[in-house]
């Protein structure tokens, strides 16, 4: 007898096995057929809940950015600890650090996938931007830093972040410090705060 599920439960197994295989065989690896097999469904099936591979990576971007936006939630929820504190952690926290996320942002670098990486973007700066603003509405109001333009800083913060500590991106070792002191120096200077606060 044939399994009937819901479809969001039946969508979510779909993009489950798709990350599985994504993240072991890489996405130009992954054939809709091979989902197909992991996910143990019809191909009718697949395509009633996505149009394409490039649907399904979609879809796991979706999940990967709201699993981003719920963690940097709950730092800056954190208000036992200082603000600057919660402010790097969450900067931290936003930083792909498994195989899954590495192949994800090598699809979406690629150049046929502007559209994909600027949605990314998108979605990042509106799940993420509020929280940043916050933060630092936070240390203006404790002292710690003052701008009138919170909402730009935290939106300058996330892009340059996002940017230049982009795990793909090659850097030397020197090249890497100098970049986090310099982004290090620009946000205390566009926070006005003094210098080594952070």
């Amino acid at each position: 007898m044939r399994v009937v599920k819901e479809a969001n439960v039946r969508k979510s197994e779909i993009l489950d096995a798709a990350e599985l295989l994504f993240e072991t065989k890489g996405f130009d690896g992954t054939s809709t057929t091979d989902i197909l097999n992991e996910a143990g469904i019809a191909r009718g099936t697949l395509y009633y809940h996505f149009k394409s591979k490039e649907d399904i990576l979609d879809a796991i971007i979706e999940r990967m950015t709201g699993s981003l936006v719920a963690k940097a939630t709950e730092i800056a929820g954190k208000k036992d600890e200082p603000v600057l504190r919660r402010l790097t952690q969450m900067m931290l926290a936003l930083h792909v650090d498994n195989s899954l996320g590495y192949e994800i942002m090598e699809q979406v670098h690629k150049p046929q996938n502007a559209l994909m990486h600027q949605k990314m973007q998108e979605r990042l700066l509106a799940g993420i931007n509020p929280i940043i603003t916050a933060l630092i509405g936070e240390g203006i109001a404790q002292g710690i830093c003052q701008t009138d333009y919170p909402t730009e800083v935290a939106e300058m913060t996330l892009l340059y972040s996002s940017t230049i500590f982009d795990n793909l991106a090659i850097h030397s070792v020197e090249e890497r410090e100098r970049k986090t002191a310099a982004f290090i120096y620009n946000l205390e200077r566009l926070l006005g705060m003094e210098r080594d606060s952070l």
